[in-house]
């Protein structure tokens, strides 16, 4: 109906003579009047309600993924972080009783469910000496090496240029590389040595021999190796000794056989680094 149409319409109506209608018959009326006169605008408003549909899906979209990222950055792990900026070797006791010896400049770090996966990254060179447990393999993750055990004593050295070298003094341990499909077990004794993106097992001597050596020359390894000071009669630091030490033996080990080669009583202080022997 064109606009002519619309006022013919309209004219007539207003010249017809007035009817009182029942409120029913009025509203009848203009909808029939509406739809002949106005077709296409009652088309255009019906199509107001799929874009409004589209647009109230899309909110609840949105509006899922605000709520659940919320909840994701709750559900963040946290890590402990453990440094040594010191220049002697820092100790560190782990969740599982595992020890650490972290070498100046050395860091680990593992997250706050430690106790089901046991797994620790390094940076820098550290001593491990792993609690046993056949249910939680623990792992050390460093540059692209991964070393996985279940409880023994090695050192692990990532240096800057991404060279990796694993020591091994007692149990086995297996390593694997990132991006390769082979892995490696090591024995006591042995060295792995990841360089320039190459893997390799070498042998290592896991000993330091003292052969007819004055006792201040051992005293002097303990300082360097573990730390501590030694404080010792003067009669006895000329003194000379033959013995074999693991590179990696525990100083109260040491320290008892010098002790019981010259009927000494030892003491050592944690908190000041120093041993005593009288």
């Amino acid at each position: 109906m064109d606009e002519k149409d619309i006022e013919k319409k309209m004219q007539e109506a207003w010249n017809a003579p007035v009817t009182e209608q029942p409120q029913g018959d009025k509203e009848a009326l203009w909808q029939q009047f509406a739809a002949e006169a106005f077709p296409a605008r009652k088309k255009r408003r019906l199509l107001l309600y799929p874009v409004a549909a589209v647009l109230a899906v899309a909110l609840c979209i949105t509006a899922y993924f605000s709520q659940n990222g919320t909840n994701g950055s709750n559900n963040t792990l946290a890590y402990s972080i453990i440094e040594n900026p010191s220049s002697i070797i820092k100790t560190v006791i782990l969740p599982d009783s595992s020890v650490v010896e972290l070498e100046p400049g050395a860091e680990i770090r593992y997250s706050e469910k430690f106790g089901q996966n046991r797994k620790v990254a390094l940076t820098g060179h550290a001593f491990f000496n792993v609690k046993k447990d056949k249910q939680h393999p623990f792992s050390v993750a460093c540059g692209a090496t991964t070393t996985t055990v279940l409880g023994t004593c090695f050192t692990i050295n990532g240096t800057v240029n991404n060279t990796v070298q694993v020591n091994l003094y007692e149990g086995r341990v297996q390593m694997t590389v990132k991006g390769n499909n082979s892995s490696w077990i090591l024995s006591p004794g042995e060295e792995f040595v990841y360089k320039n993106g190459k893997a390799s097992v070498e042998a290592f001597s896991r000993f330091r021999d003292f052969n007819d050596t004055e006792l201040n020359t051992i005293i002097a390894y303990i300082k360097d190796t573990y730390g501590y000071t030694t404080h010792i009669p003067a009669e006895y630091l000329q003194k000379k000794i033959t013995l074999r030490l693991n590179k990696k033996e525990n100083l109260e080990n040491v320290v008892g056989i010098i002790a019981q080669m010259y009927d000494l009583k030892p003491t050592i202080d944690e908190k000041t680094k120093k041993i005593t022997l009288q």
